[in-house]
């Protein structure tokens, strides 16, 4: 197999076929059919000490495979550093039973560098290119070659590093969970143009001067803050992945997840930027998940930027320092996603951050730690919204996994809070007080936008075009990336606009300073299910509303 991602047929011939039977897919495929019980809620079967990549039942393809024990699967796999084999089992996913091996398969190069991920640097003048490799920095030294489009290369090194299993936190990420993740490379692209077009290549330099290289690639670089032109944004949590082919695999619950990617995929030519608001892959603790992920996602990362925020399925573990004391993340404690993604932050485990995109500020929470007024994640957003020059960058949306304002979700509306436990107490005041226009989350996985908000009241009593000030902040659940779907209350809150049962993205339209579109589509077909606009000058940034202003005085 010479790409990285290749279909292959795997042909089953069982004397003693049973309606049980499946098909493992192992990678290393030196793997051990074991039996590893349980240790936790995050265990799930088939309990073998070498968890398989995905798994698939014989009959699928052949509904009479019990009477003929004939039948074949074609599978997809994914260039993962190692080689493959399939095993046939019986006895279902509860007690398997070694049947058969095949042979082994491999890529042509396993340890090629693959899954390119760009963020946006420290700066707007910084793009970050991300990748995979099986390659080590005492096998060959990592770069990026890249330049203009059509003009000259030049090459960028690139920083390496990984991660073992006592870097996990608990099982399964440590124990039947546990891959290799081979080595995560990030090389720093500065000092580039505004709104230029960049072709890029990873590379590898072997000991002995080969020089193995990807693909080429290209991206457009970011606007310059503040300028004046068409910026288009994407905002999503909660994807997840999902098996192409139709197979299973460990925490297989986001259906809508292919849906999701393939709506972004097919528009890509009206997309700059991208954000995936916490539970990104839902590996929780079953590692492989992140290569297929990050395969999954390739053709939307290697264009733009594709900016994630930290949920609660990659950072939460007991006694790890999260603020929740849950299992959600398998082991993990944020490890994984902390160094398969780059974000401009200071310290990884404190995943917060802010970026600039031409005329829109982003700031960027971490709802896994401590967000509440006194902590250094506080100062954090007072200072990212405090900072931001309206004039310039007139867009200010905020954004955390956890629903930290509104949402009438049920299992919210069942703990009587509408949202996260305490989450409005700080900051809805920092809101009000730098105007923030819209606050997006996950975690709860559906669609819901509010009116214009302010201490559970409405300030605006316009839905759909909004002129001048808005009075408060608009809260928007965009959690319908791809898990399963989260059911509504019963009943309607004043404050809820639009409520959607569905998988589904949005989208910012910046057309200048003074006109933003918004919209919500559902991920089945694209199309548009509710939006709205927002139409102002500087001046209406700058009027007070409610408890927005310092005091005055009189003297003239």
């Amino acid at each position: 197999m010479d790409q990285n991602s290749e279909w292959v047929t795997v042909y089953i011939s069982n004397l003693n076929p049973s309606i049980d039977d499946w098909i493992g897919v192992f990678s290393p495929a030196n793997f051990s059919d074991s039996t590893c019980l349980p240790e936790n809620s995050r265990f799930s079967p088939p309990y073998l000490c070498s968890a398989p990549i995905k798994y698939q039942y014989a009959n699928y393809s052949n509904p009479n495979y019990k009477v003929t024990g004939e039948a074949s699967l074609n599978l997809q796999l994914i260039n993962q550093r190692s080689d493959f084999a399939f095993a046939l089992f019986t006895g279902g996913l509860s007690t398997p039973t070694l049947v058969a091996v095949s042979n082994t398969v491999a890529f042509e190069n396993p340890n090629a560098p693959v899954y390119p991920r760009l963020a946006q640097g420290k700066m707007w003048d910084e793009m970050t290119v991300t990748w995979t490799s099986g390659y080590g920095i005492n096998e060959a030294e990592p770069f990026v070659e890249w330049g203009k489009i059509g003009g000259d290369q030049r090459r960028s090194p690139a920083g390496t590093l990984t991660f073992d299993r006592r870097s996990m936190c608990g099982s399964p990420a440590r124990t039947v969970g546990w891959r290799d993740p081979g080595y995560i490379h990030t090389s720093f692209l500065k000092d580039l143009w505004p709104n230029q077009v960049y072709t890029y290549k990873l590379g590898h330099k072997l000991l002995n001067g080969t020089i193995i290289s990807s693909r080429m690639y290209q991206f457009k670089s970011s606007p310059y803050p503040g300028q004046d032109s068409l910026q288009r944004v994407i905002i999503f949590g909660d994807m997840g992945k999902d098996e192409a082919d139709g197979s299973n695999e460990y925490n297989n619950f986001q259906p809508g997840s292919l849906n999701t990617t393939k709506q972004l995929i097919d528009d890509m030519e009206n997309i700059d930027i991208v954000f995936h608001i916490g539970d990104i892959c839902y590996a929780n603790g079953y590692l492989s998940q992140w290569d297929q992920f990050t395969s999954q996602i390739e053709p939307i990362a290697s264009v733009v930027p594709y900016m994630i925020a930290s949920g609660n399925h990659e950072r939460d573990w007991p006694n790890s320092g999260s603020f929740y004391e849950n299992n959600d993340s398998g082991g993990e404690c944020g490890v994984v996603a902390q160094t398969m993604f780059q974000v401009p932050t200071v310290n990884k485990d404190k995943f917060w951050y802010s970026t600039d995109y031409g005329i829109f500020r982003f700031c960027i929470a971490d709802s896994e730690h401590d967000w509440r007024e006194g902590t250094e994640q506080y100062n954090f957003i007072e200072q990212c919204f405090a900072s931001v020059d309206r004039q310039k960058q007139p867009w200010l949306i905020f954004i955390a996994h956890r629903v930290l304002g509104y949402s009438s979700s049920l299992f919210y509306v069942v703990e009587g809070s509408f949202g996260e436990p305490m989450g409005r107490d700080s900051l809805q005041k920092l809101w009000q007080k730098y105007k923030v226009d819209i606050a997006v989350y996950g975690h709860a996985h559906n669609y819901e936008r509010t009116c214009p908000l302010y201490e559970n009241i409405c300030m605006n009593d316009e839905k759909n075009h909004y002129k001048g000030s808005l009075n408060g902040t608009i809260h928007v659940v965009a959690g319908g990336g791809g898990a399963d779907l989260t059911p509504f209350a019963p009943f309607q809150t004043t404050w809820s606009i639009f409520r959607d049962y569905d998988y589904g993205f949005l989208k910012l339209t910046a057309f200048d300073h003074s006109t933003l579109l918004f919209e919500y589509k559902k991920s089945r077909d694209g199309k548009v299910y509710d939006s709205f606009t927002i139409s102002r000058d500087y001046r209406d940034i700058l009027a007070c509303t409610v408890d927005s202003c310092s005091s005055t005085t009189l003297a003239s």
